[in-house]
This record gives structure tokens, sequence and C-alpha cells, in this order.
């Protein structure tokens, strides 16, 4: 069920979609998609324009003034006017999510998907193109790789396709095989005692 929250993410990701799809297709879309998600990394590495974003003490008309002033040169017209509109509407909050779901707007008008690769240690691209081959046959659709390392998983690969979490890695086989040995050791000891109740009758 979607929250208010999402509904509000996905009205304003449509609306930016549509206006760069108006304003030059494909290419915009994917341009402005680009430049959002990049100022969204921004935010999270950088508490300066984290703070320029969320301030309370900053009022609506001067902080429109800074976006204009930082990013008129670093990214489209468009990009600019959409951040001043969330400013003015009290949205800059909910840039995350709105950029998460022009995000899935974009895969889903384009036929792509986003695809996390863990393993626990770095892989090369050749190993990642042929996990991204296999999943463009599956699914019929262009995977969008990204790649994260995690100890924890011993080796093997997680993959995480869109919501979907296939999980391949050491340490969930090891945890599975545990808890096998262990039902089994179970029935072992059931079935001996069984036996013992028969033999005793």
């Amino acid at each position: 069920m979607a929250t208010q929250t999402d509904t509000l993410a996905r009205t304003y990701a449509t609306s930016l979609y549509e206006l760069a799809d108006e304003g030059g297709g494909r290419d915009r879309v994917m341009e402005v998609a680009d430049e959002l998600e990049q100022i969204c990394e921004l935010l999270r590495g950088d508490r300066q324009f984290l703070e320029l974003f969320t301030s309370p003490i900053i009022d609506t008309a001067r902080r429109s003034e800074a976006i204009t002033r930082i990013f008129a040169d670093r990214v489209s017209e468009l990009t600019v006017r959409f951040l001043v509109i969330l400013n003015r509407n009290g949205r800059l909050g909910h840039l995350d999510s709105i950029q998460i779901a022009l995000d899935q707007l974009v895969q889903e008008a384009f036929g792509r998907i986003e695809v996390d690769v863990i393993t626990a240690s770095e892989i090369d691209e050749a190993a990642k193109n042929r996990i991204g081959e296999r999943i463009k046959q599956a699914l019929g659709k262009e995977p969008v790789m990204h790649s994260y390392t995690d100890p924890s998983i011993i080796g093997g690969v997680r993959l995480r396709i869109g919501d979907e979490l296939i999980d391949g890695s050491v340490a969930t086989r090891l945890r599975r095989m545990g808890a096998a040995l262990q039902q089994q050791g179970g029935n072992d000891i059931r079935s001996k005692i069984d036996r013992f109740l028969e033999d005793d009758a």
C-alpha cells in the first residue's frame, strides 16, 4: 500500500518526467534524472548543502536564490526550476523520494531495471557483464548494474533486482546447511526415541 509520501513523490516525479519528455524526449529525461541523482548524492555527502535545503532558519526566497545561483551553471534550467518549485511548496525534504520515483519511471519507460550486485570482494567488469547478460536474457530488460562489496557474505553473489533479493552467498548457504543439519539431527533423535519406545512396548 502506497504511503502519502510515496504518492507525493510519484506525482512530482511524473510531472518532471513529462516536462522533460516534452522538452527533449528520452535524452532530456535521462539528463534530468541523472542531474537529480547527482544532487541527491551531493546532499547525502555534504552537510552544508543539506543544511541549505532543509534548515528552517533560511527563508524560502533566500533558499530559492541560493539554489538558482549554485545550480544555474551546473544543471539544466528545468532541473533548477523544479528545485525552486519544490522549495516554494515546502517539498525539498522529499527530494530523495522524488528522485527514486523518477528513476522507477525511467526504468519502466525504457525497459531498464536496477540491479545491485553484492559480493565479498570487488568483481571485474567481465564478471559484472556476464551477470548483466544473464539477467537481460532472463528478464528481457536492460540491467543498470551497481556493484557493492560485503565481506560478511564470504563468497558467492547476492543480487537485488528491482524489489527482489536473490541470495546466492556462501554465508546464506552455510546458514541453510546448518539449519538442515539441525533439523535432520532433531529427526534422528525423534526416530531413535520412537524405536526405543516400540522395543520397550
